[in-house]
């Protein structure tokens, strides 16, 4: 059994990481770190939805708490040892293109809002959104440097001025 295990493990490893799409090593951390606030203040928030006689109040709080612990096994498989398909989870979800990972956090953090509206759902799914919004931000790239810009813009504009010098010719 251990042994297919450790196939499957080494096929998860040789896949390229789509983490490379010029992400920097700090940021990365960044939404690594974010993950894991969001899936704190999620659990908090989510156990003190909970307490309460609202039904709908508590299925965002159970929701939450999921969300916590999704956001856990993906962003940080160390903290989900006693779990055997933690780091097979994990590596699935570093493959994962960033805009993908945005979707999937912005989506998770959405749904108890949507089922119950109320402070604690919201302040507690504040930084889940966060990490979605992150890694979507990293899915746009780089911002691209002046001297490209001002060449680009300078290229639109003798464009313009040709068409319309070819405007104003066609009308003599």
């Amino acid at each position: 059994m251990s042994g297919s295990g450790g196939a499957a493990a080494a096929a998860v490893s040789s896949a390229p990481p789509a983490q490379d799409e010029g992400m920097t090593w700090w940021y990365r951390w960044l939404c690594r770190l974010s993950g894991v606030l969001g899936a704190v203040s999620c659990a908090i928030s989510g156990l003190f939805n909970c307490v309460t006689i609202h039904p709908l109040n508590i299925a965002a709080g159970v929701w939450m708490i999921m969300n916590a612990f999704i956001l856990l096994l993906c962003e940080a498989p160390f903290c989900c040892q006693f779990i055997e398909f933690a780091n097979t989870v994990a590596e699935k979800v570093d493959r994962l293109r960033s805009w993908q990972k945005a979707v999937f956090y912005c989506g998770m953090a959405i749904i108890p809002i949507v089922i119950s509206l109320t402070l604690t759902t919201l302040l507690g799914n504040a930084i889940a959104f966060a990490t979605g919004v992150l890694y979507g931000l990293s899915a746009l790239g780089k911002k691209g440097d002046a001297i490209s810009y001002a060449r680009i813009q300078q290229q639109k504009q003798q464009a313009d001025e040709e068409k319309l010098t070819d405007t104003l010719e066609g009308e003599l």
